[in-house]
Formats: structure tokens, sequence, C-alpha cells
């Protein structure tokens, strides 16, 4: 079995054990960071459904929303991600980041009215 080299090094020399534990502590700190983007995802996505339900938008368009009140508001979109989620648990938004996502809604629903939905409908015909 090889020695670990690292692979920038042409001449593929092994590493020592402080640039093992150098490189050991780097991959940690890539693997926690890629680990919280994974987990920032899925509350995003969690919270695109809840504005898709509440206004009754496209995904697309409860994306967009979900990004307008992060820029308004100054917020972190995880965080308001997050707020939204907790909001649709019953909890209280600020009255800040409510009014934005009420606006928000309201500029994307219209825009839905007057440009057409994003995604057809679903057919609600019944016999």
């Amino acid at each position: 079995m090889e020695p670990f080299t690292d692979s920038t090094n042409c001449a593929q020399e092994p590493l020592s054990r402080a640039e093992l534990v150098l490189e050991c502590e780097q991959l940690k700190v890539e693997n926690d960071q890629l680990q919280r983007a994974v987990t920032s995802h899925a509350i995003v996505d969690q919270a695109i459904g809840v504005v898709v339900v509440i206004g009754q938008i496209a995904p697309e368009e409860a994306w967009r929303v979900l990004r307008d009140v992060s820029q308004h508001t100054n917020i972190k979109l995880r965080v308001v991600a997050e707020d939204v989620l907790s909001f649709a648990r019953g909890e209280a938004l600020p009255d800040y980041e409510l009014g934005e996502l009420q606006r928000a809604l309201t500029r994307y629903q219209t825009r839905a009215v007057h440009h057409g939905p994003s995604q057809p409908a679903p057919c609600d015909a019944r016999p």
C-alpha cells in the first residue's frame, strides 16, 4: 500500500506527519461546511414548499419570494427559511419580516395573474 501523498507534488513524496495532520484538519473543515450546506439547502427547500402552499404560487416564484424577503430585510436566506418554517408551525414572524413576506407574495401572485402561472394549474374539473 502506497503512503498518502500530496496530489499537487509532482515527485509524489510521502507526506510528513505534520502535513497529514494539517490535511486531515482541512478535510474536517470542508466536510463540516458541506454538511451545513446540505442542511441549509433542505431547510430552504422546505420553506419553498410552505410558501407554495400559503401563496398558491409556483415553486420558482416561492424561491423568488424567499430571496426577496432575505434581500429586503438583510437577513440570510437560511434564516428567513427557518423563520418561515417556524411560522408554518404556528410561531410568529417578526413584523418587518412578515410585512416583507406579504409584499413579496403579493408581487408574485400579481405577476402570476397578469403573466400566467409559471406551471400549469392542477385540473379541478369534476363530472
